[in-house]
């Protein structure tokens, strides 16, 4: 007995004096390496250290988002607006207690209510369509243990606006557009989003109803259509899904598109938020199917141009808005980026003037996502939301065409209060893009422009899409779509309003960081004022 315990020391003891003896040579190896590489000053001087601070820097990111930011802080958005966004989707609640956490000593925009709000049965709401989904129970969430939850079948008002309350796109058009919910999906396209996070989409948005999805400008794909979702297709300038060989319009493609039931409109991409440039996706996105969707060559970069080359002027735009319009009998909008207070008045005054334009635009902001871009478009180019939407909106004021033209803004409408204070300040309709990627997923790990999304949300790599359950997902969308659109409803109801699309500048207040109080609407005639 003691021999075979000696006999077991003496093994143990050798295979440790092994592994001692390999962790000194590769000790030994990158410490003599590192000292004759060129390529980094901090190993040739400390290689041990140098490498040990390598590692806390790769692991800095995750470190500060899950340990050290406190919940307001981290960008794009903080630990707070994350977790309202996954909760909203998971369990189909945005109920806090105790307190807010908001800096109300600090700048900010307010929903000013009404002394005698509307009650529930006043709201002019649609009564009748009833969205199924499921959705989480939470149980106990003990400290060592994991969390205890219950997945249950939930049934509740989908909170769409009341028919006459509808918004209607391109009201002469051949097939106008009816809108029943003022929140819809911004364009991401398929190849910067996997399949999997666009069927989840597709599915969860068709289950909310009443609302859209926007393809971004890379083109239709069957993943979009997987859900019963009405669609506007985007057109960039490289032409995605609708393009000729030579990357020219191709009108006969344009027109089969069209006579998809679910495509209810398009819209022509002139600029994005986070990239007032063409886009791009590297080559080992671009995989066979992405390229025969986009009608490009597989496996090869793509980069749409800066702008369409068809048009650089008002009236070129305008022309090719109407060859659109009139090969599909669609609606035909634009999508821009404001950058100043005169951005907008070529083209307000070209439609006071002839009569012709988009039948909807889309602003976007400069705090908008997407899926890759350049620091300094990304920090530096357009204005900001809540200057451009005011400046888009007075500008078609001034020059008589308001009416002619629906708004959609975009930019962080992740909230009920966001959309609401958009809505003041002009908007008919919001577009949401990097809310419905948390819903399916996204923990921000800022890789998607590398393929690598580690929960499989910005990937087309099959190993890493499989992260994603699309039946588990699509829930979540539609959950968390049916709570912005019920928490609209509640603000208004708390302004005394019997919808939102009743709210305007006049429901908003600014407190300034003196604590003095502005309306919107005065703000807005400051605007109205300066561009005149």
């Amino acid at each position: 007995m003691l021999d075979t315990a000696g006999n077991i020391i003496i093994i143990v003891g050798i295979i440790l004096g092994i592994i001692i003896i390999l962790l000194l040579a590769y000790t030994m190896y990158f410490f003599r390496f590192d000292q004759k590489q060129k390529k980094q000053s901090v190993l040739r001087n400390y290689p041990l250290l140098g490498r040990i601070r390598y590692f806390f820097e790769n692991i800095g990111p995750e470190f500060r988002q899950y340990w050290f930011d406190s919940d307001t802080e981290g960008r794009p958005f903080s630990r707070e607006e994350y977790q309202q966004i996954v909760k909203t989707g998971k369990y189909k609640r945005s109920v806090m207690s105790f307190g807010s956490k908001r800096d109300f000593d600090g700048e900010g925009y307010y929903v000013s209510n009404a002394m005698f709000p509307k009650l529930q049965e006043e709201l002019k709401v649609d009564e009748d369509t009833i969205a199924l989904t499921q959705r989480y129970l939470l149980i106990k969430e003990p400290l060592l243990t994991g969390r205890v939850e219950e997945l249950e079948e939930d049934s509740s008002l989908a909170y769409l606006l009341d028919d006459d309350d509808a918004v209607v796109i391109g009201p002469n058009t051949e097939h106008p557009f009816v809108a029943k919910s003022l929140v819809g999906m911004s364009g991401m396209s398929y190849g910067s989003l996997g399949k999997n996070a666009v069927k989840a989409l597709s599915l969860g948005l068709d289950m909310a109803q009443g609302t859209w999805m926007n393809t971004g400008e890379g083109g239709l794909s069957p993943y979009h259509m997987e859900g019963n979702v009405d669609i506007i297709m985007q057109i960039g300038p490289a032409m995605f899904g609708v393009r000729t060989p030579e990357g020219k319009l191709d009108l006969e493609e344009l027109k089969r598109k069209s006579e998809i039931e679910q495509l209810k409109a398009f819209e022509l991409k002139l600029g994005q938020g986070a990239k007032t440039r063409g886009g791009h996706i590297d080559a080992e996105k671009v995989t066979q199917e992405i390229a025969d969707i986009r009608k490009v060559v597989p496996f090869q970069s793509i980069d749409s141009p800066n702008r369409f080359k068809e048009f650089d002027d008002v009236p070129g735009m305008c022309d090719f808005i109407e060859t659109i319009r009139e090969t599909t009998g669609k609606p035909v909008g634009i999508k821009i980026v404001v950058g100043n207070i005169n951005s907008v008045e070529p083209l307000a005054k070209y439609m006071q003037e002839t009569g012709r334009g988009p039948d909807f635009i889309t602003v976007d902001g400069s705090e908008g996502g997407t899926g890759a871009s350049y620091q300094e478009m990304m920090e530096s180019i357009g204005l900001p939301i809540r200057s451009a939407l005011p400046i888009l909106h007075e500008t078609l004021k001034k020059y008589g065409v308001r009416d002619q033209v629906k708004i959609i803004a975009s930019a962080k409408m992740f909230t009920p209060d966001r959309i609401a204070i958009a809505l003041a300040m002009g908007a008919d309709l919001v577009n949401v893009a990097r809310g419905f990627m948390i819903s399916v997923g996204c923990i921000q790990a800022l890789k998607c422009h590398t393929n690598t999304c580690p929960v499989g949300v910005t990937t087309t790599d099959p190993d890493l899409e499989k992260a994603l359950v699309v039946e588990e997902k699509k829930h979540r969308v539609a959950n968390y779509l049916i709570t912005l659109r019920q928490g609209l409803f509640r603000l208004a109801a708390a302004a005394g309003l019997e919808t939102p699309t009743q709210i305007t500048a006049e429901h908003i207040m600014y407190k300034d960081n003196e604590g003095s109080v502005h309306s919107l609407k005065t703000m807005m005639e400051d605007i109205h004022q300066k561009v005149q």
